[in-house]
């Protein structure tokens, strides 16, 4: 299963995103600790893979960089329960959440949906795949992401506010996740502005390494 799901971009129907899901990035954005799971989705345009740039869109003044652990579903999940969600994971891999933060703040306000500062084309940069016998806990690993060599995101995932577990039972009570679907599950403090030029590099420590351009 490991092996066909190396191409999940291409199987994807959706990438699934949770919001606010480490403390200290929503406390940096002046946001409310959620009190359950707080999703949106991007859609499949949003992917790009190494080789090719970052672009911010049109209009876009202040892009922001999200790092974020994925679970990539290895089979069709529909009403899963916590005690056996794991069975549904077929791997993990790494993204950039990139957020056009004046659009998102701009609909906010107007209590409109963040589709524009979500979903524009290359707004997930994503690394490679890996299997998921080769994460046995995915609550123990070290995400980082660096912007031109420096430091500018680095947390374990251990301090999630929801698992993974709880994410899907949650996630799919009401929509399916089918084969290849990606499960965002939230960043860490330390997201900033991003400017043209600028490198960004972003893993799981000793497993997982890419690196984009921003154009």
């Amino acid at each position: 299963m490991s092996s066909s799901l190396s191409g999940f971009r291409n199987l994807a129907t959706k990438i699934v995103c949770v919001g606010r899901n480490y403390k200290d990035h929503a406390l940096e954005l002046g946001n409310a600790i959620p009190k359950k799971p707080m999703l949106f989705v991007k859609t499949v345009n949003s992917f790009i893979v190494e080789g090719e740039p970052i672009v911010a869109p049109p209009g876009c003044q202040n892009l922001h960089q999200e790092v974020e652990l994925g679970v990539v579903i290895g089979k069709r999940a529909s009403k899963i329960s916590k005690s056996n969600a794991m069975d549904y994971i077929g791997g993990y891999t790494v993204a950039l959440d990139m957020t056009a933060r004046d659009f998102q703040d701009e609909a906010k306000k107007a209590g409109a949906p963040w589709f524009l500062a979500k979903s524009f084309d290359g707004s997930c940069p994503i690394g490679g795949f890996l299997p998921a016998s080769s994460i046995p806990n995915p609550h123990d690993v070290e995400l980082y992401c660096k912007i031109n060599g420096k430091d500018q995101q680095r947390c374990r995932t251990d301090v999630m506010i929801f698992d993974i577990p709880t994410l899907l039972e949650y996630t799919t009570q009401f929509f399916t996740l089918e084969v290849g679907d990606v499960l965002l599950t939230g960043t860490p403090a330390g997201v900033t502005k991003i400017n043209s030029g600028d490198v960004i590099e972003f893993g799981l420590t000793d497993k997982l390494s890419s690196k984009f351009l921003v154009k």
